[in-house]
């Protein structure tokens, strides 16, 4: 039970202005929501989950920083509720749980905190992380049981405060996409990164939701040939305090914690639940251009960290209820290297999470999620397990199993790596075409048979369980590693700006700086440079699956090397929309879209179902052959020798199912020549009944493609390929 002095503060504290009355409320739904309780009284319910508290307060807070603080005496299945008459949107508030400290059972309950609501749809101000948010004494002289002595200090004044949001908005005239797995294009992009710099976006709307909804950004992922973004994290997110020590930031946002509150530093237009109109206008735009929103989710771990994490949110509200607590409960289970890990078995922390998704999907208009290391979030006690109550909740849920679903298929823990092992529901980040386009194209495989996999869309992954082509989203870069341009330019991660010692960041870079490590002047190499990029670029928008960019990739953006730039929330980490004015630039832009334009066209580069590799005709001719330098086809010994070169012949006549009208899809048929050596190279096309007649669509051993497109070649005849190149070709007859 509450003690007598913490009894005394749920009756309120002398010479407050007194606290409006509390109503009983619903259990139903979570969080704050506007109502219209008896008798037509307008007000607020506030329902909080605290399975093992003692007693909670709700904290209302003025626009002078004023707090009132309302004891929640209505308790139903562990759901602690009040309705607030009198009370709307734009109030601010958290809340104070009582309950035991008992860090070595995992009780971690401290009233002298100040929490933010789980549910909160809005959050207005920053976590700057004093000592006064800790619930533990953090400079304890002691530090190896600091985690035990409790904190008394208030933490009401320094921590964020939820905020009352309106629900009035109707999406009646919003159209989602609804763009087929086929056919999608995904932009990994930041909100405040994209348009930061900017030119076309007014400056005060850069770097925020309303900047990413402006024409001029949206203009270019329509000319670009995209079919969705993917937003790097934007739910509520604080700053980790060994950043806030070195005067840094978190720029990527991974560390979450307010899984329904997009996150503020993103608005432009305010932060007293504005950023929530602001977000969903941003949707809308984006849908009208025909752009779906996914948004990448980090429900696997919390901003609060281990045991000696700062007291936000869950930790305060019911430690041992929400994160995986390992045998000695005063330490987490940490599969996420973050601190700790979420217990997403437990039927409160898996309807947190649902909740959380179906909001952003009903309420916010967003068309899919893409899960940051979702193995963890597959783990039942301890191993991962495709059977999981996360994947079979989200399995039958009937809004979730209707959007776009793509899982990061590892985590950090014993057993985590499970690329290929999701349900046939989701699609997956594929590293292992991300690896085996690097290292072909810096001439480090030893043969290719794993490239050959992956650019017919991994079958040897994911034909199984009825799963298609498309649950591979192929990636070469990603927001975690080199930018394409450093892909080929630094052997080497340079991370010093984050203030680790270059310590940080993965050393398994699988690139090649064209035999200068950083930036030169030199114009063969960074001829060079700019002709892999091509070459990496066009071979993934020519691969089978769901190819993904990041931002700025289409125009050589750099990090001058960092490899983990999470924190670099300066132009390190912005798109620098000048790069166009430089020739090369412009031409690998040109190109992208080029490319992206020839994929929409062509159903024969979009896949439904996997190639089955068997004549399709009397001709014997089939959906997908594999031809040698020499112009014949591709024996086992060829597959295992050594090489740089690989012919891929795509078949249009061969498509499996049908259109919308029932009638079968025919489509021109490909061939492309992949040369990863260092000379130029006499391929010999295949003649009869391959075809007779080829015309050139792409060369990347060209900076400017104009000129290329049309020129034609005989079958049998034989096409000088250049160094470190691809060439496109389409059959004529």
């Amino acid at each position: 039970m509450a003690s007598a002095a913490e009894q005394e503060a749920l009756r309120g504290r002398a010479g407050e202005r007194p606290a409006p009355p509390v109503w009983p409320g619903a259990p139903t739904p979570l969080g704050a929501r506007c109502r219209t309780g008896p008798d037509g009284v307008p007000g607020t319910n506030f329902a909080l989950w605290a399975g093992g508290a003692e007693a909670v307060e709700l904290c209302l807070f003025d626009p002078d920083g004023t707090e009132r603080r309302l004891p929640l005496t209505e308790l139903t299945h562990e759901i602690w509720h009040g309705f607030v008459p009198g009370t709307g949107a734009g109030q601010r508030y958290g809340y104070r749980v009582h309950g035991r400290w008992d860090p070595w059972t995992g009780a971690r309950w401290n009233p002298a905190k100040l929490l933010l609501d789980p549910y909160a749809r809005a959050v207005d101000g920053d976590f700057t992380l004093p000592p006064e948010v800790y619930g533990h004494v953090r400079d304890w002289p002691h530090q190896h049981v600091a985690d035990t002595v409790r904190d008394e200090r208030d933490s009401g004044p320094y921590v964020p405060k939820g905020v009352v949001v309106h629900d009035d908005d109707d999406w009646s005239d919003d159209r989602r996409p609804k763009t087929p797995w086929q056919d999608s294009v995904i932009y990994e992009l930041h909100v405040k990164g994209f348009t930061r710099l900017h030119p076309g976006v007014p400056e005060q709307l850069r770097g925020s939701y309303a900047g990413l909804a402006h024409p001029a950004a949206v203009e270019h992922l329509v000319r670009l040939g995209v079919t969705a973004v993917e937003l790097l994290p934007v739910h509520q997110f604080a700053h980790e305090d060994h950043l806030l020590r070195r005067g840094l930031r978190n720029h990527w946002g991974y560390n979450s914690i307010g899984y329904f509150a997009p996150h503020a530093g993103y608005s432009s237009s305010g932060t007293g639940g504005q950023q929530v109109g602001e977000f969903k206008r941003m949707v809308r735009a984006l849908h009208a251009a025909g752009i779906e929103v996914i948004l990448d989710v980090v429900y696997n771990h919390t901003a609060e960290a281990g045991e000696l994490g700062p007291t936000l949110s869950l930790k305060g509200i019911d430690n041992r209820g929400y994160y995986r607590l390992q045998d000695d409960a005063r330490r987490y289970a940490d599969y996420t290297g973050c601190g700790n890990t979420l217990h997403v078995v437990r039927p409160q922390v898996l309807r947190l999470i649902t909740d959380s998704l179906r909001y952003w999907v009903t309420e916010m208009g967003v068309d899919g999620f893409r899960f940051d290391l979702a193995a963890a979030l597959a783990r039942s006690l301890h191993d991962v397990d495709m059977l999981s109550p996360f994947l079979a909740v989200v399995a039958q849920d009937p809004v979730l199993r209707r959007v776009k679903l793509i899982a990061e298929p590892w985590d950090v823990g014993s057993g985590g790596y499970q690329v290929g092992a999701f349900p046939p529901l989701w699609t997956e980040w594929n590293d292992r075409y991300r690896d085996a386009v690097r290292d072909f194209w810096r001439g480090a495989l030893p043969d290719v048979r794993d490239l050959g996999y992956r650019l017919s869309g991994s079958s040897d992954l994911y034909a199984w369980g009825g799963r298609r082509p498309y649950a591979s989203v192929n990636f070469v870069t990603a927001h975690d590693g080199f930018t394409l341009r450093d892909l080929v330019t630094y052997e080497r991660k340079h991370n010093e700006a984050n203030g680790e010692g270059n310590r940080d960041g993965t050393h398994d870079n699988r690139s090649w700086n064209c035999g200068t490590e950083g930036e030169t002047d030199d114009p063969g190499t960074n001829a060079l440079r700019l002709r892999q990029q091509r070459n990496l670029l066009t071979t993934l928008l020519l691969s089978t699956g769901v190819p993904m960019l990041v931002a700025g990739d289409e125009m050589g953006r750099t990090q001058g090397g960092n490899n983990n730039a999470y924190c670099q929330d300066n132009e390190t980490g912005w798109v620098d929309w000048t790069l166009p004015e430089d020739p090369g630039r412009a031409q690998l832009l040109a190109l992208a879209r080029r490319l992206l334009a020839l994929r929409h066209r062509h159903p024969v580069l979009r896949r439904r179902a996997f190639f089955s590799g068997r004549p399709q005709g009397a001709d014997g001719l089939r959906d997908l052959a594999w031809f040698t330098a020499g112009g014949t086809e591709m024996t086992d010994a060829d597959w295992y020798a050594p090489t740089a070169t690989l012919g891929l012949y795509l078949s249009g006549r061969d498509i499996p199912g049908r259109d919308e009208r029932g009638e079968q899809v025919i489509d021109d048929s490909f061939l492309a020549v992949l040369h990863a050596g260092p000379r130029p190279l006499d391929f010999r096309l295949p003649g009869a009944p391959w075809a007779r007649t080829y015309a050139l669509v792409v060369d990347t051993g060209r900076e400017d493609q104009s000129g290329a497109p049309g020129t034609r070649h005989a079958g049998g005849s034989v096409l000088a390929v250049g160094a470190r190149s691809v060439v496109l070709l389409r059959v004529e007859d």
